[in-house]
């Protein structure tokens, strides 16, 4: 599976993108030719090799004539939608800017067909989002990972005065998703950047396993000292199964041997309430040798803050240890089949890659299966088993 990583230790801008979708082997005749068919004049893009502390990157020089105009949402939609662009950079680009609009107007608390685009409406902003959108579609991408965004540090100034770093569209825009300051001041993290990759990545954490085949540096506008200004992707190779199930996660953890056993249960429900992926416990023998529980909880790296304040208000412990682990899952579905008590769900789990294409495991649901056995007045097990039987059966004939 094509895997593009994003690699955002210096953050992120529509031309620092575009200018490392270049430098990872997007052809710019190709590119500039394709943005051509969106059908609007008044730009232009230079391709430079710059220098950023050492790293030889490309910079995306965009100039566009000045405009008058603020745009809606349906403006630019109708550009992207009416260009002789491909189906698949079309709705990718009007993706991104409907993502944008969104976030504009929980911002401004405005309905969204009465946004102004503002800067972010710009020519520059089409121009950065559409050349995107054709690189990605160029080099076949298929999935997309980002490191966390360094956002920066201090106060930015804006139409509407001065605001703190993140701005408050680019602070929407990466809300649930790993950010942090960094220690050098400035804006790192515009809107425009901020909205390609929070639309495209549906993963964010680590390297993930791959065969790189590429790598390049797009060039951001300033050149700080002894730092490279640059956004590198990588570009490689991953396994479709891979790619597809493992999942970069979070375990927390907490010992606790000084609680009622009454209140683990408690703290197991809210757990799962609050959306764990999993919660289990496990006696452990702690220090002056007595006994204790060990609590643990996998959920998504975004939300460990709200699990360790659950921890912190439901339990004894004072503190908790996390760290990230790599998790994978089968690919999954839900069959129905028919048996003499009825019908019953089964859960089928599969390995994509098998060559035989064949399930590893069909559990039918327990919940139904008691159910059934209860109103027909036989053993559990009874209809669990007619439940199997009937899926691989079922199987058999597909």
């Amino acid at each position: 599976m094509k895997t593009l990583y994003f690699d955002c230790f210096a953050g992120a801008s529509g031309d620092m993108i575009m200018g490392a979708l270049v430098s990872v082997g997007v052809d710019q005749r190709a590119l500039l030719e394709q943005l051509q068919l969106l059908g609007v004049g008044g730009w232009q893009i230079d391709f430079e090799r710059v220098d950023r502390s050492g790293i030889s990157a490309t910079y995306a020089r965009v100039q566009t004539a000045h405009e008058h105009a603020h745009r809606h949402l349906a403006d630019i939609l109708k550009i992207i939608y009416d260009s002789g662009l491909s189906d698949r950079v079309k709705d990718r680009a009007a993706r991104i800017f409907s993502r944008l609009a969104e976030a504009e107007s929980r911002v401004h608390n405005q309905p969204i067909e009465k946004i102004h685009f503002h800067e972010v409406g710009a020519l520059d902003a089409i121009i950065d989002i559409c050349a995107a959108a054709i690189g990605f579609d160029l080099l076949g991408i298929e999935r997309f990972v980002s490191s966390p965004l360094r956002v920066g540090t201090g106060m930015t100034a804006m139409a509407h005065g001065s605001f703190p770093i993140p701005p408050p569209a680019v602070a929407e825009l990466l809300t649930g998703k790993p950010i942090y300051a960094g220690d050098i001041e400035g804006e790192f993290v515009t809107p425009t950047g901020a909205a390609i990759v929070t639309t495209v990545c549906e993963e964010f954490g680590s390297l993930p396993a791959m065969k790189v085949e590429a790598n390049g540096y797009g060039a951001g506008t300033r050149d700080h000292k002894n730092f490279p200004n640059v956004l590198r992707l990588l570009l490689g190779e991953a396994e479709a199964a891979e790619a597809a199930n493992d999942q970069s996660l979070l375990m927390i953890e907490t010992n606790v041997d000084d609680m009622s056993p009454q209140l683990f249960g408690h703290v197991m429900e809210r757990a799962f309430e609050l959306g764990a992926l999993d919660c289990f416990l496990t006696p452990a023998q702690m220090k002056k040798n007595r006994p204790g529980i060990l609590i643990s909880i996998l959920c998504r790296p975004d939300e460990r803050e709200k699990f360790l304040q659950m921890l912190f208000a439901e339990t004894t412990t004072i503190g908790a240890r996390s760290y990230p682990v790599l998790r994978r899952a089968l690919a999954r579905e839900t069959i129905r089949v028919e048996t003499q008590f009825g019908p019953i769900d089964v859960k089928v789990a599969q390995i994509s890659n098998n060559p035989n294409g064949c399930a590893v495991n069909a559990m039918p649901e327990f919940e139904q299966c008691r159910e059934a056995a209860q109103k027909a007045g036989v053993a559990l097990r009874e209809v669990q088993e007619a439940a199997r039987t009937a899926y691989w059966s079922q199987y058999r004939e597909r």
